[in-house]
């Protein structure tokens, strides 16, 4: 128990240890519910505003069901919005392996400009030194595996980047029952996306158009973003009963030098720092924990991060939160519940579904504050 209790708190969390040794909370089955089918959005909603909002205030724990272009007057002249500007790639390949065997690639993390980690699904997993081959000439070379994935090599010049641009289909999530269409290549994607890299897109991003962003800047909210590539790592189930011991997948991020000053100046004005997705909590988290200057300001970061968030964390940056709704036993469920707390998240998820709230990514938001 103290190894925990130490543990915990070196890593900012605040944690209790009950006498017989059990940490309430940190079992997977404590984030279990049960999901209608009915509720899982298979596609977006006509325009990205008209998504559902609903509103969890934690200082008292009051629940309001509202639409996404009320975040208009949730949200405060002096606020800062901090967004993630990762751009989904077409990360899905199809192809035969040397035997003539079908395989399906999906990329995890670019590591080079040729280079890959990624999932490879196929009758007979490839081994170390196999080459896959895809249309268009384009080989692969498997170089080996770890964790799970296979770091594929793939031949010639050309840049991985575009030559999923010619021939990868945008990896929609598995729990959408479909193929991806050249409608997805739009809509899972945010309007401000910039940065190449991702392989699952920043769905709380995904209601915000530009007129709505307009209005939000003239309301009197700045804006500022975070660069996290969110990997297909972030959609594996935890396979562990005890949280504490699941490992994270790591993520590639950067919170810049003018996105540090913009948070920092707005905390000293007084205006809160409003995160638009877990992404963005992960990002700014991250870059709190590797220390923060002597006058308590948040310094930038970029490299990589596998920052595990769960209840009892100590948040270091962030005030509010616009998420999606996540999935059961998640760590993403674990994130929000933690901001939160496990009584409200799980309050506001069973009236959520009671309400028949759209889930997951192309389904409806929530604004905790």
């Amino acid at each position: 128990m103290a190894l925990w209790r130490g543990l915990a708190a070196s890593m900012g969390f605040a944690i209790d240890v009950l006498d017989n040794g059990i940490i309430p909370g940190m079992q997977k089955k404590d984030y279990s519910f049960t999901l209608p089918d009915s509720l899982i959005a298979q596609k977006p909603c006509d325009k990205r505003t008209d998504s559902r909002l609903l509103h969890l205030n934690r200082a008292n724990g009051e629940i309001a069901d509202r639409m996404f272009t009320d975040i208009l007057d949730l949200l405060k002249p002096g606020d800062l919005l901090v967004m993630n500007d990762t751009r989904v790639i077409p990360a899905r390949l199809f192809g035969k392996k040397e035997t003539g065997g079908a395989v399906e690639v999906l990329i995890e993390r670019l590591i080079g400009e040729t280079r890959a980690m990624a999932f490879v699904k196929a009758s007979k997993s490839p081994k170390e030194g196999a080459v896959l081959f895809f249309t268009n000439n384009v080989v692969a070379k498997v170089l080996g595996r770890r964790d799970g994935l296979f770091e594929l090599a793939f031949e010639g010049d050309t840049s991985l980047l575009d030559i999923l641009e010619e021939l990868g289909e945008i990896p929609l999530p598995p729990y959408m029952q479909r193929d991806a269409t050249e409608f997805d290549k739009n809509r899972y994607q945010t309007v401000f996306a910039e940065h190449p890299g991702a392989v699952a897109a920043p769905t709380a991003g995904l209601h915000f158009d530009d007129d709505i962003l307009l209005q939000i800047k003239e309301k009197g909210v700045d804006f500022s973003y975070v660069t996290l590539h969110v990997g297909a790592g972030t959609f594996q189930p935890i396979r562990v009963d005890n949280v504490l011991e699941h490992k994270m997948h790591k993520e590639r991020m950067d919170v810049s030098p003018e996105t540090c000053d913009k948070i920092n100046q707005t905390r000293k004005n007084g205006g809160r720092v409003v995160a638009v997705g877990t992404t963005v909590v992960r990002s700014l988290e991250s870059a709190a924990f590797r220390g923060l200057s002597g006058q308590g300001d948040l310094l930038p970061f970029s490299g990589e991060t596998d920052i595990f968030i769960y209840p009892g964390y100590q948040f270091k940056v962030i005030d509010a939160l616009i998420t999606n709704f996540h999935l059961p036993e998640s760590t993403l469920l674990m994130l929000v519940s933690a901001f939160a707390s496990q009584s409200q998240i799980k309050s506001a998820y069973l009236h959520a579904i009671d309400a028949e709230y759209r889930f997951y990514s192309y389904g409806d938001a929530m604004f905790i504050q």
